[in-house]
């Protein structure tokens, strides 16, 4: 299901927002911000006046300086979700520079450490993190359809895993992660992340 122009433009504005707030409240300029993520400061002055919206790349990189998951951030500027959380007002994010589309199944909530994600990356898809945005982060990857490389850590440290349909792959993050769609088809898998 497609979330309404209207409502991803007002989520946008409220991501827009919720960065500067973030930037602000603890006393950081743009160009301490920029020593931190490796953002240029041209691309975060854009981010927080709403100009552009961020890749997962670089919202991962922000995510890490500030101390929130993802999920976390993108709750922050959504309405506080009930305990049910029909499919109707799951939030849907895309990132247009890779086609990497996640949908929020049960987003963040007080009390809750876990999360569940809908991932969606079409053929030839290759999202990489620098690190987690927050150390020792659990995850669970599940692939619902398609076949996904992930690699988990980085240099000599670095193990990579075929993940296919009904496989599940278990995990900490501690450094870099990537994921790539290398199939022909888009891969859709389904992950749970746990904070430590």
């Amino acid at each position: 299901m497609r979330e309404k122009a209207g409502d991803a433009e007002e989520m946008e504005a409220r991501l827009a927002r919720r960065l500067g707030e973030l930037r602000t409240g603890r006393g950081w300029s743009l160009d301490e911000l920029v020593g931190r993520t490796g953002v240029s400061r041209s691309t975060l002055s854009r981010l927080e006046r709403g100009e552009m919206s961020p890749t997962a790349g670089v919202l991962n990189k922000l995510c890490a300086a500030y101390g929130h998951t993802m999920s976390r951030l993108l709750a922050e500027v959504e309405e506080r979700p009930a305990h049910l959380v029909p499919a109707a007002r799951q939030s849907i994010w895309r990132d247009e520079a890779s086609g990497f589309v996640r949908r929020s199944v049960s987003p963040p909530h007080p009390g809750l450490r876990g999360e569940v994600v809908e991932g969606t990356l079409p053929p030839g898809a290759d999202l990489a993190y620098d690190g987690p945005s927050v150390a020792g982060l659990e995850q669970h990857l599940w692939v619902l359809e398609g076949a996904l490389t992930v690699s988990v850590g980085g240099g000599e440290r670095e193990e990579t895993y075929e993940v296919g349909t009904g496989d599940c792959l278990r995990f900490r993050v501690w450094g870099r992660s990537r994921f790539r769609c290398a199939g022909r088809e888009a891969v859709r898998y389904a992950l749970l992340v746990v904070l430590p």
